[in-house]
This record gives structure tokens, C-alpha cells and sequence, in this order.
């Protein structure tokens, strides 16, 4: 499984981003101040190292070094020999001390600018025990010892150098933590702010344009953001405005085809041919039908019904009474106890088509609904012989018919579960269409549950 760093969303890209750069930041702050720090060890130790080496030096060549003569020049002598011997013989080296060459490097370097040049220089920091000994109760050090081989003799000195490692460490974490809250806490205020205006944006786009009583979105966040919604509103405004035309063109559309079609039924009565009065009475009437079916498909998504809390297990119930008059055969399965929101008149009208499907293809239908995951799935099955992926794909589209013959008595106008599909995209739905296991076709209408 491949792990995603990069976050998705626009709060978490701006927040992660500043977050890594701050981290960044401060990454190369400690290097250049760990940098630092060691050139100021250096130089405090190193310096201290090499003026006390070169006072022995001197004091050496004049021969400085007589016998104490009282307490005081004893007492002198012995802090002396606490930090200075001068033998013949290299030291040995404390047990358990760490060398340090660039403290070695750095006290070699001094020397070399005096006329004290010494042919090696080395330097150890001695282990805690002999530390503490040397440490200030107010100045946390580490004890050092350079030793510099200087004309044939070697002068070994003690040195400390500050040791503030683990305060410069706690310093950077408590300062990164002070500006991760100073910095993340106005990125994240900010990006809400930005983010949050857009996904309303996102959640109104997504809805179906058809509902021309959607309330316009508040222009708020950034003026880019703003702007963004002052647009999209009016988009949809043209939008509603266009689709509102097309209704009123189909409905005048609609009232003058009916008209002459009435007309004509009308004349169609004083043929005496029985025969062919029938067949144009039948084709008047497929007509008729056929311009219902297309106003439906046009209208799925206006209209003034409104929205109601729908318990489908009644919905069901009455459904399958209004087949069962009709000497119909469709049938109630399991029928979960849960409630949608969506237009009674138009949810009925989608299953009504979904089961004359069934019942010109399957036989008969069976009605049911389970629900899951907060969707409520209401599922119209039937006996057929099911249908192929290409023929799914291509049933949905409008005058898509399964029965290739024109004639509406096997085949319709093809507009069924077309409309049935914009009614429930219309209601924040989906349709789908599957085969069955044991064969037969499910269409199963999705809409979210309402609690």
C-alpha cells in the first residue's frame, strides 16, 4: 500500500507546506547555531589552553619554577599543578577521556602564530568523575587537557569549554514549538476560512441545476473566493432562467399538439371503416402518449412539488395495492422500516415506470427495500432474461428501448428509465441497473436515508 504524505485538501496542503518549510528553517537554524556555538567553544577553550601554555613556555625558558617558600606559594603551586605540568615524556592519557581534534587543530593553529610552534598538539575531554571537580555550581563546562609538544618538552595544561549542547537543543524545540503555534494557528484560521466557502461551492455544483429553487451561496472568504460565488451564482441563475424557459416552451409546446390531436380523435370517431377507424384512434392515442412521456422526461426536475419525508414502507405498500386492482403481478419482499426525503408524486412515478418495465420484460416484479451505510436502496427485480453491460449502459439514455420494435404495446417510447433516472438525480439519487445471480434485472433507485 503506498503511503500518501501529500495530503488532499487545501487546509492540509497549506498547513503541511508551511509546517515541512518551517521545519526546514529551523533544521538549518540549529546547524548554523551548533556551528556557532563550537567556534565559541573553541575559542573560549583554546584560548584559555594556549595562554596558559605559553606562560609555561616562558616561564620554563627563564626558569620561574623554584620551591615554595611560605603557605600562600604552596597553596599557589598546587592550584598551578592542578592545571600545568611540564615533563620530558609525553603524558598518558586519563582513562576513559575522548579526544578532541578540532580542539587539538584549533590550539595548533594559535600556536603556530606565536614563536611558540609546537610540533603536536593534542587535546581529551576527561570523563564525568574528574569533571565534576572543575564544573561551577552556575557554569556547566567539560574539563579538557591539551598537551603541546614545544622544543622537545610537553606542557600539559586543563581547559574547560562550555557545554551547552542540550540547552541549545531544548532552546530550538520550545522556539519551533513557539512558532509552529505563532505561524499554523493563522495558515490554519485562514485556510478554513478559504476552504470552507468552496465546499459549499463544490456541494452546490455537484447538486442537480434542474431545482430552480436553490437559495444563492453567501460570498464569503478571500475576494478571489468571493468572486468565485458571485459567478457561480449567477451561472446558475442563467441556468435556472434557461431551463425555466424550456419548460414554458414545452408546456406551450405540449397544450398546441394536444389540441389538434384532440381534433382529431374527435373526427377520427366519424370514420365508418371500423378497421382503420381503430388504427388511427391507436396511432392518435400512441401520440398522446408518446408527447406525455417527453413533457415527463423535460419536467423531471421542475415542478412545484415539494420535498417530503417519506416512510417507504408505506410508499411500497400502496404501490403494490394500486398493481394488485389492476390484476397485476408484482409483489412486496423485505421492506426496511426507513424514511426518505423526495417528492412523493415524482419518486411513485419512477417506480411505477421501473415495474411496467418489469412486467413487459420479466413477467412480473417484486418490490423491496434494504438500507446500509445511511442510503436506503429501494430495488424493483423481475424474472427476465437479464441484459448485457453495453445494453445497462445504453438503456438509461432517453428512447433506449430493450425491445427493438416500435410498437408500444411490447416496447414504449423508450423513456422510462430515463425518467426514472433524472427523477432520482433530481432527488439526490442514483439509479443503477444489475442482473440478478439467478438471472433477472434489478433496478435499484439510491437515495440518501432521513432520520
Amino acid at each position: 500500500m503506498t503511503l500518501r504524505l501529500w495530503p488532499r485538501s487545501l487546509v492540509g496542503q497549506l498547513v503541511f507546506a508551511v509546517a515541512v518549510m518551517l521545519f526546514l528553517a529551523q533544521a538549518i537554524n540549529f546547524v548554523l547555531l551548533a556551528r556557532g556555538q563550537k567556534q565559541q567553544a573553541l575559542a573560549h577553550g583554546g584560548g584559555m589552553a594556549v595562554a596558559r601554555i605559553i606562560d609555561a613556555i616562558e616561564r620554563d625558558r627563564r626558569g620561574d619554577f623554584r620551591p615554595a617558600r611560605n603557605e600562600r606559594e604552596r597553596h599557589e603551586e598546587r592550584e598551578r599543578a592542578e592545571k600545568l605540568s611540564i615533563s620530558d615524556q609525553l603524558p598518558v592519557k586519563p582513562a576513559g577521556a575522548v579526544r578532541l581534534p578540532d580542539l587539538a587543530t584549533y590550539v595548533a593553529g594559535l600556536l603556530s602564530e606565536t614563536d611558540a610552534r609546537a610540533e603536536t598538539v593534542d587535546a581529551w575531554m576527561l570523563p564525568q568523575r574528574q569533571r565534576q571537580r572543575l564544573r561551577g555550581p552556575t557554569f556547566p563546562d567539560r574539563a579538557v587537557i591539551v598537551v603541546a609538544k614545544v622544543e622537545n618538552r610537553y606542557f600539559s595544561v586543563r581547559t574547560r569549554i562550555p557545554a551547552g549542547g542540550d540547552r541549545l537543543k531544548g532552546f530550538l524545540v520550545w522556539q519551533t514549538l513557539t512558532l509552529y503555534l505563532l505561524l499554523l494557528i493563522p495558515v490554519i484560521v485562514i485556510a478554513y476560512r478559504a476552504a470552507r466557502p468552496l465546499r459549499d461551492l463544490t456541494r452546490a455544483a455537484r447538486s442537480n441545476p434542474a431545482l430552480r429553487d436553490t437559495v444563492p451561496l453567501d460570498e464569503e472568504g478571500p475576494s478571489d473566493v468571493r468572486d468565485l460565488i458571485a459567478a457561480f451564482n449567477a451561472y446558475r441563475a442563467r441556468i435556472a432562467t434557461m431551463l425555466s424557459d424550456k419548460d414554458r416552451m414545452l408546456g406551450a409546446v405540449g397544450h398546441d399538439l394536444r389540441t389538434p390531436l384532440a381534433s382529431l380523435r374527435v373526427r377520427v370517431e366519424g370514420v365508418e371503416d371500423d378497421k382503420l377507424r381503430d388504427k388511427m384512434v391507436a396511432s392518435i392515442e400512441e401520440m398522446t402518449a408518446m408527447l406525455t412521456d417527453i413533457l415527463a422526461l423535460a419536467r423531471s426536475g421542475a415542478g412545484t412539488e415539494v420535498q417530503e419525508r417519506i416512510p417507504l414502507r408505506e410508499l411500497i405498500g400502496e404501490l403494490a395495492a394500486d398493481y394488485g386492482e389492476r390484476d397485476k403481478d408484482v409483489t412486496v419482499g423485505d421492506v426496511a422500516d426507513v424514511h426518505v426525503l423526495a417528492r412523493p408524486m415524482l419518486l411513485k412515478r419512477a417506480l411505477r415506470n421501473l415495474a411496467d418495465n418489469a412486467l413487459a420484460y420479466g413477467v412480473r416484479a417484486r418490490l423491496s427495500v434494504t438500507a446500509a451505510a445511511g442510503r436506503a436502496r429501494i430495488i424493483v427485480s423481475d424474472d427476465g432474461p437479464g441484459l448485457t453491460d453495453e445494453q445497462i449502459r445504453a438503456l438509461v439514455e432517453p428512447f433506449a428501448r430493450g425491445e427493438q420494435s416500435r410498437n408500444r404495446a411490447t416496447g414504449g417510447a423508450g423513456l422510462g428509465l430515463s425518467i426514472a433516472r433524472e427523477i432520482a438525480e433530481s432527488e439526490g439519487g442514483a439509479l443503477t441497473l444489475v442482473n440478478g445471480d439467478a438471472g433477472g434485472l434489478s433496478a435499484i433507485i439510491e437515495l440518501p436515508v432521513q432520520a
